[in-house]
């Protein structure tokens, strides 16, 4: 009874501390949604060179669309002539986090971690591209063509863009915050911070941090554990501090984070189907490399404090 209560409580406090961040990443998600038409994104991300992927990966942080909602448009971008570099920068970039995942980071880890976090997630997926650029791919079944209900983007959904009027943009902006995006990611959003709280408030999984997640171990641990869940920016931020709170250090967290949100089981399955193993192989060694180098740095970085 008494871990129970102790349980709600840490899952009230977490309630407090993000529900107003929350609200306003959502409000400002669903004005970048539809304010921002897609032939602009498709035209700039068509380009070859480095500014494309300077591009998605600076786009890909603020887009309000989930792991599985990215997953459409990157492969309609390279099917239209996006760069393999521009489109994996934009799948590294537009998971990794979101306005709203930077205002609860903001709120719960402070703005040091968040800046690094967004530099991080830029500079991360500037090197994805530049790295994909550099590997010639072969893809088979051009033809084929992913749909999302509400990531697909064909044609008439951008001439019933620019036909749209102000207020009904309006309308359907306020709808997409706060209808559509709780549909898509609010329960993944409520069972991560159960798990938070649960991490925050169960002994074992302290004592277990303590005792042999320290230095490496920690990292190889969370690394882990970010390959193998899955949860979106947003949920995965108080996990981060729970994790901190039962004793990771805050580079471990940066870490998970930075791994967690991008690796999901449709992200591996589309880049496997669309680009093969090779290039998964890379996408997934790239990532894992990069979380841990920028978690240590950013340790280092700490302890010189």
């Amino acid at each position: 009874m008494e871990f129970l209560n102790r349980f709600i409580q840490a899952y009230w406090m977490y309630c407090q501390e993000i529900w107003l961040s929350l609200a306003i990443g959502f409000f400002i998600s669903g004005f970048f949604y539809k304010f921002i038409p897609t032939d602009i994104v498709d035209r700039h991300l068509g380009e070859k060179g480095i500014k494309p992927i300077i591009i998605s990966a600076i786009f890909g942080t603020f887009l309000p669309v989930c792991c599985i909602g990215s997953l459409p448009i990157a492969v309609t971008l390279r099917r239209k002539g996006a760069s393999l570099g521009a489109v994996m920068a934009f799948m590294v970039a537009t998971p990794a986090t979101s306005i709203s995942a930077l205002l609860v980071c903001w709120r719960l880890l402070g703005l040091t971690f968040t800046v690094v976090i967004f530099v991080g997630v830029i500079i991360m997926a500037i090197i994805m591209g530049v790295v994909m650029n550099g590997i010639e791919v072969k893809t088979e079944g051009k033809e084929k063509c992913v749909h999302d209900e509400h990531c697909c983007h064909d044609e008439a959904a951008k001439s019933q863009e620019h036909k749209t009027s102000v207020k009904q943009k309006i309308k359907d902006a306020v709808v997409y915050a706060f209808v559509t995006l709780p549909k898509e990611i609010g329960l993944e959003i409520i069972i991560g911070i159960a798990i938070a709280s649960f991490i925050a408030v169960f002994g074992p999984i302290q004592y277990l941090i303590q005792k042999y997640f320290s230095g490496l171990m920690g990292y190889l641990f969370i690394l882990i554990i970010g390959l193998l869940t899955y949860v979106c920016s947003t949920a995965s931020v108080p996990m981060a501090d729970a994790f901190i709170k039962s004793g990771l250090s805050q580079g471990q967290a940066l870490c998970y984070l930075l791994v967690g949100p991008i690796t999901s089981y449709g992200t591996i399955l589309v880049i496997k189907n669309e680009f093969g193993y090779r290039i998964l192989c890379f996408y997934l060694g790239i990532i894992s490399l990069l979380s841990l180098i920028y978690g240590l740095m950013f340790d280092v970085y700490l302890s010189t404090l």
